[in-house]
């Protein structure tokens, strides 16, 4: 099937995503902007962590990027991605990996991470791995962050997407533990979507969200790492 994703900027981006494979939405939209908003130049080497369907690793290389790595575990994803980029030209290799797959340092790192608290200790399979984060939501969070520094290479920026229900302070001091300048630089309330939405009991048992809550911030957190 084709979604369409429209952009701020009055485009419309046409992108083959195989069933179960992360439809580009509101937190992809986020993104997006906070990329183009960050003014970063010409980027040499690009890695879009989560890639789903590619727009993000799309983006990146519309963006001047001469390399770009995109990564994903789930194989439709890797699939969709390959063809969404080979059919446009673009200098985007994809991958069938995960955080800690990658290797090598890169100046621009996108990444919409499954960030979703549930109630299962199994781990996610199928479509829910670009959704299903562990019981508070940053199993891949957490990882990401630990792992950023050394992904980033002198001067690179790292631009995430996620739920404040996962913790945006605990982000920001995670990623400044590792000596990266970090903030939040886009911010939007969105209404949940359906798989918050079927797991509204969870999340209030657990004191994710207060009863009747059915609204989340999505946050993009910038991380720069600064050479001296």
């Amino acid at each position: 099937m084709f979604d369409p994703l429209r952009r701020r900027y009055h485009s419309r981006v046409w992108l083959l995503r195989l069933p179960g494979v992360y439809r580009p939405q509101a937190d992809t939209r986020l993104l997006l902007s906070a990329l183009r908003d960050a003014r970063l130049g010409r980027p040499a080497r690009a890695l879009d962590l989560c890639t789903g369907s590619g727009v993000a690793a799309i983006a990146a290389a519309r963006h001047g990027a001469r390399q770009v790595t995109a990564v994903d575990r789930y194989l439709p994803a890797v699939l969709s991605a390959r063809f969404n980029a080979r059919m446009r030209g673009l200098p985007v290799r994809v991958r069938h990996g995960s955080v800690s797959s990658v290797e090598g340092q890169f100046d621009l790192i996108t990444a919409n991470p499954p960030y979703v608290p549930c109630a299962s200790p199994d781990p996610a399979r199928g479509a829910a791995l670009a959704w299903d984060a562990g019981f508070d939501g940053r199993r891949c969070l957490d990882e990401l962050c630990d792992r950023a520094a050394d992904l980033l290479a002198p001067n690179g920026t790292l631009l995430v997407v996620h739920s404040a229900l996962c913790g945006v302070s605990m982000t920001l001091e995670s990623l400044r533990d590792k000596g990266l300048k970090s903030s939040v630089v886009a911010r939007a309330l969105e209404p949940f979507g359906p798989v918050m939405r079927s797991r509204i009991d969870y999340l209030e048992s657990s004191g994710l969200i207060e009863p009747g809550e059915r609204t989340e911030e999505l946050v993009v957190i910038r991380a720069d790492r600064i050479e001296r």
